[in-house]
């Protein structure tokens, strides 16, 4: 009797596997413009400068434009009715001696990845950043935080998590090969033949190096997806209890603060420093001191000396013979 119940639940999660891929594909197929031309719309599109973008998410009036305003000096429109900011505004912050671009994206609403309110162009420009700011009214935050969540979710952005641990090669004879480097949970050769077949992909090498998910397979086999880290900026803690306060601050990835009073900025910016994961790497010329007033700023994930080359400029490298590097 066991053996036939867990026989069942295979089959079950491998039929939930598949229709949960099936669901990726018309998904995608949903946000894919099916002409070449659009991209991100007029007002949308604004080009990358500084060392890192941080967009600014979240619902119409809550005040993301105040905080923009506050946080770089730019002027964003602020009004007590909705859909204030119509289009993409830009400014532009230094800290730590780092240049970082801030957007304040128009308000999106519940059915945005689904082209609701021009949300597709708004989480479109979202994809780009390298950190997000979901900016949430504190007296309602959970509720706003889980439709946002999964309006982003649906247009393949992943908030805080890191890519799957799998290893997907396509070949063209030898049928599924699945190996598995740790025990499965959910994932067996049966349901990823099944998650494959939605793709019509009857040869490929699988190698799940970590306990893995459908969702998380299907994901790797689509190849769109961005994990971008996120932080949640309660604002309007001036309308909230010291009490409130303190239960708020448990919130993982949080920071309450208010954009009208410019309280708890310092906390921001130390969070989005971390999340950022940025280096500052300073030039010292020869026989003189570091010159600690311009650093260069790399990424933790790119910190090599080809970056940093590329960083000054590109024809530098060409002609690179040797660096000297200590810290």
């Amino acid at each position: 009797m066991r053996w036939l119940e867990l026989r069942k639940i295979k089959a079950t999660s491998a039929h939930l596997g598949m229709l949960k891929a099936k669901l990726a594909k018309y998904k995608r197929e949903l946000i894919t413009p099916k002409s070449g031309g659009g991209g991100a719309g007029e007002g949308f599109d604004v080009a990358k400068t500084g060392d890192a973008r941080i967009g600014f998410v979240g619902f119409p009036s809550v005040g993301k434009s105040t905080l923009l305003s506050n946080l770089a000096g730019v002027y964003s429109e602020v009004a007590a009715y909705e859909f204030t900011t119509l289009t993409t505004v830009p400014g532009v912050i230094r800290y730590k001696g780092a240049k970082i671009q801030l957007l304040d994206l128009p308000g999106i609403i519940e059915g945005a990845k689904d082209g609701k309110g021009r949300g597709r162009q708004v989480i479109a420009v979202a994809r780009t950043c390298k950190l997000i700011f979901i900016v949430l009214d504190v007296l309602k935050p959970l509720g706003d935080k889980a439709i946002i969540e999964k309006e982003l979710e649906g247009f393949g952005i992943r908030l805080n998590k890191t890519p799957p641990n799998i290893t997907f090669r396509k070949k063209e004879k030898g049928g599924i090969n699945l190996t598995c480097v740790v025990p499965q949970t959910e994932l067996d050769l049966q349901s990823v033949k099944q998650i494959l077949g939605e793709y019509r992909i009857s040869n490929a090498d699988v190698v799940l190096k970590g306990d893995s998910t459908c969702d998380d397979l299907i994901d790797v086999i689509e190849g769109n997806r961005v994990y971008i880290p996120c932080i949640y900026v309660l604002n309007k803690i001036d309308q909230i209890s010291i009490e409130e306060l303190d239960i708020i601050y448990k919130i993982p990835h949080c920071v309450p603060l208010s954009a009208h009073h410019k309280w708890n900025f310092d906390d921001l910016l130390e969070k989005m420093w971390d999340y950022l994961s940025l280096t500052r790497i300073y030039t010292k010329p020869k026989g003189q001191l570091p010159d600690f007033n311009a650093p260069v700023v790399l990424r933790e994930d790119n910190k090599s000396v080809e970056a940093f080359c590329n960083n000054l400029h590109k024809a530098i490298l060409k002609d690179f013979k040797y660096a000297l590097v200590w810290g």
